[in-house]
């Protein structure tokens, strides 16, 4: 009897290894592998518009190639293309691979092409996003609220360096609206995302929007920290009047 628990406990221990393994890359804890997918997806993003290897309709290179070249497993690859894809940048064809969208690239030339139906996006967004901040004050998991604040912050260094705070900015607002257990806000997100990344584009100029961003993000994050659904509908509300303002200048 006690040889087969002997057996058993290290049968067991060995499965843990291999779990404890996929979920570690490079050292990576377990409890941070989700932040290894997001710092991967920025990398991939950084490829596509600042560095622009790949164009809209291009192909990227096969998993094993490019998991190679960032030095991540294939899983925290494939994590990392979900969220692209989840945002709109990438487009997987089955049998095919995963592509680049034709509206992944938005280029600053040109603002006002840029600005038009910015007024209407934002308005979706004051319909949709106070009342995913009230609901995340209301569910959120303390992990989650965590990440909330870890977006939070990060735009927050961002703004303060003159660095693109995008995907930041949505990985933030993706992270409230996750928080809500709404099995259906995800299908929201691509138009949300659009909005940022152009809101941030011709708005990114303006230090009144940068000052009123930080203050607002703050707002929100301690609203929901606090669990209060009110002040945390309030807050976001208040963050896109905010922007709005400032576009109708």
């Amino acid at each position: 009897m006690s040889d087969n628990i002997l057996t058993f406990s290290c049968m067991m221990w060995y499965y843990v290894r291999v779990i404890i393994v996929t979920l570690s890359e490079r050292g990576v804890p377990m409890e941070k592998s989700a932040m290894l997918a997001d710092s991967t997806a920025q990398r991939i993003r950084k490829m596509i518009e600042d560095e622009e290897r790949f164009s809209a309709g291009d192909k990227l290179p096969n998993e094993n190639d490019l998991a190679s070249e960032l030095g991540v497993s294939r899983s925290t690859l494939r994590e990392a293309v979900k969220i692209l894809t989840t945002s709109g940048m990438l487009e997987i064809r089955r049998g095919k691979g995963t592509f680049v969208t034709s509206n992944t690239v938005i280029s600053s030339g040109d603002l006002s092409d840029i600005a038009s139906g910015l007024d209407d996006l934002f308005e979706m967004r004051l319909m949709f996003e106070p009342d995913c901040a009230y609901l995340a004050a209301e569910r959120a998991t303390d992990e989650e609220i965590e990440t909330i604040c870890y977006y939070g912050e990060e735009i927050e260094k961002k703004i303060l360096s003159g660095e693109d705070r995008t995907f930041e900015e949505q990985k933030f607002h993706e992270s409230i609206a996750n928080a809500t257990h709404n099995s259906f806000v995800k299908q929201f997100m691509p138009v949300i995302f659009n909005a940022i990344k152009k809101g941030v584009i011709v708005l990114t100029k303006d230090s009144d929007v940068s000052d009123n961003n930080l203050k607002d993000d703050r707002l929100i994050m301690d609203f929901i920290k606090k669990r209060n659904p009110e002040g945390a509908r309030t807050a976001m509300r208040l963050h896109i009047l905010h922007a709005i303002e400032a576009l109708q200048k």
